[in-house]
């Protein structure tokens, strides 16, 4: 962890997002493991002189969260609210609504923007240690089909919004003043979004600099993407293109699980990525905390990420039954493993021996080395159909193999007797 700056004129951000709170992996409750990564975030918080906390969406992980989730969530903000401001915005997980009830009755702290009307009314930071302010525009996440009628009021469709941020939908008819609606797609409505803010910021910036940060849960062009994210496309397309964001001078992404920088002109932006792994494919990523210092002329150098805890590591085990349950699965037995036996045949009791070795093994699976995984055919089952050809697709799809002379003399006798106790019913 970075020592605190010394240095006047600096005001420090931290940046996260994804926490979605609720969440399990493959059945494994992470209440716990989100409770260290938000006990982690407290001395974060305190230690680093941290003057808010951006929280980019996805607070929870389903619309409907279990009590112990929003237990957990009041707590957490409770304690950061002691000692700086929080901003929460929704994601395309949360439920705006539910997230956004009794923000009006929150600590003066804490604030949620969780409404499409506001996107154009920042949460003032005042100046600290002679530092500038710092405007911070929460945009909740963007449905186009619900964000479009309440932008186009916003905005009136003749408001100072960016280039390509309205136009005629594709067979759409226009309205009867012959103004055009916003497109149907992610890349209209957040343009027109960040036209309000840019109007917005012009204004507050005629008296002088002010700085900016935009928070937005979306997938940006640019954006490196994991097995763990829900998809988002509304027409086929899912995308913002960087350049949507211009005109701010930090840009607070979420919505991608793995931290990483996206190219925006004449601004930072970066997802923070989630606080923890979510799927295995999130295994070799660096969980993290993004610290953004912001001089009197926008950010100061890159944004430094605070490595998370990582309560228990993901893995992957890739061997025979001998090598795993050996020397070459050692290394793993504490971990959460993904576990690929790859003996000829399927090993007697496998799972149960994998879990007695591994007791935190999550997917347990059988793939031959050098099998070939046969194409899988789909069979259209009816009264026609050859009861011994699914049964052999099936064994073959499994391991594999096609049956072996014992195992399809296995499944003949069980066919035989299916059929006689048909023929007794």
């Amino acid at each position: 962890m970075s020592q605190a700056h010394d240095t006047v004129y600096f005001m420090r951000i931290a940046h996260t997002s994804d926490w979605h709170i609720g969440r399990t992996l493959h059945g494994v409750d992470l209440h716990e493991h989100h409770a260290q990564y938000f006990d982690h975030l407290v001395d974060l918080v305190r230690s680093e002189q941290i003057d808010a906390v951006v929280v980019s969406g996805d607070v929870y992980d389903r619309a409907i969260p279990p009590v112990s989730s929003v237990e957990l969530l009041s707590d957490t903000l409770a304690r950061l609210a002691d000692t700086t401001h929080v901003i929460l915005t929704p994601g395309n997980h949360d439920s705006a609504i539910r997230l956004g009830f009794g923000a009006q009755l929150m600590r003066p702290n804490i604030h949620i923007r969780s409404k499409v009307a506001s996107v154009a009314e920042p949460v003032d930071i005042p100046a600290v240690r002679g530092s500038s302010p710092l405007l911070v525009y929460g945009l909740p996440y963007l449905d186009p089909d619900a964000a479009r009628p309440e932008l186009a009021r916003c905005c009136g469709l003749d408001g100072p919004l960016g280039e390509g941020s309205v136009s005629v939908a594709e067979g759409a008819e226009e309205q009867q003043d012959s103004r055009p609606t916003i497109a149907r797609s992610h890349e209209a409505v957040m343009s027109a979004a960040m036209g309000l803010v840019r109007a917005d910021l012009a204004v507050r910036r005629a008296d002088g600099r002010v700085n900016s940060l935009v928070m937005a849960h979306a997938f940006v062009v640019g954006g490196q993407a994991s097995e763990s994210e829900r998809d988002i496309r509304v027409g086929g397309v899912d995308s913002v293109p960087a350049g949507v964001f211009e005109g701010v001078d930090y840009v607070a992404l979420g919505h991608l699980h793995g931290a990483q920088r996206v190219s925006v002109p004449g601004a930072v932006a970066r997802y923070s990525g989630s606080p923890l792994a979510f799927s295995f494919s999130e295994m070799n990523h660096r969980k993290s905390t993004a610290i953004v210092t912001f001089g009197d002329n926008g950010v100061v150098g890159e944004p430094e990420l605070i490595t998370a805890p990582v309560p228990r590591q993901l893995s992957e085990v890739t061997g025979t039954m001998e090598d795993v349950l050996g020397e070459g699965g050692a290394t793993y037995v504490d971990d959460w493993v993904r576990i690929t036996i790859t003996d000829p045949i399927r090993p007697q009791e496998m799972n149960a021996r994998l879990k007695q070795r591994f007791p935190h093994a999550l997917v347990m699976q059988h793939s031959p080395a050098g099998a070939q995984r046969p194409q899988r055919q789909a069979i259209a089952v009816n009264a026609t159909t050859d009861p011994a050809q699914v049964a052999r697709q099936f064994v073959e799809d499994v391991t594999s193999l096609p049956p072996t002379a014992q195992e399809q003399a296995v499944l003949e006798r069980a066919l035989d007797q299916a059929r006689a106790m048909e023929r007794s019913a």
